[in-house]
């Protein structure tokens, strides 16, 4: 059995910048939720897919609320990192925020948590690196992850 060098939390994190444009607006010129959702699931599948080394699927993505709008003209980032990682799965967590280039001003306007399992070339799961936590602030998003995870098999089971 082959042992998997394991990979921090730097080595797969993810900084994506989009510019809100018109065609990427609802009728009040604030980004459609499809949209960041999209960006979400682009970023985090990156992340997954360089900490697995193989390609990552979306396997869940938990609650997302839209805390603020993000309007046309603004500048939108995400971050994306790997907070979790079992056998097969990982959990990424995504950061959205709102730029507004005008003023200056950022702000958070979404978090979200997605499951992805690695796949090999014929589609089967195949492992992951261990994830080499360097920080109390990763430890803790680890511990939290963890905790989803449970709730979300917890969930499936009903």
């Amino acid at each position: 059995m082959t042992v998997l060098r394991g990979k921090t939390v730097q080595q797969s994190r993810t900084e994506m910048t989009e510019l809100v444009l018109p065609g990427d607006s609802n009728q009040l010129g604030n980004i459609l939720g499809g949209k960041v959702m999209h960006w979400i699931d682009l970023a985090a599948a990156i992340t997954a897919n360089r900490h697995a080394g193989h390609v990552a699927v979306t396997a869940s993505m938990d609650s997302l609320e839209f805390l603020h709008p993000i309007r046309v003209g603004e500048v939108v980032h995400l971050v994306s990192q790997v907070n979790w990682v079992g056998r097969t799965s990982m959990e990424v967590g995504v950061d959205v925020y709102g730029e507004n280039m005008d003023t200056g001003e950022k702000r958070k306007t979404s978090t979200a948590f997605l499951t992805f399992v690695a796949l090999n070339q014929v589609g089967e799961p195949v492992e992951v690196p261990p994830l080499v936590l360097t920080s109390p602030e990763e430890e803790e998003r680890f511990h939290a992850a963890e905790a989803r995870r449970h709730e979300r098999l917890k969930n499936r089971k009903r």
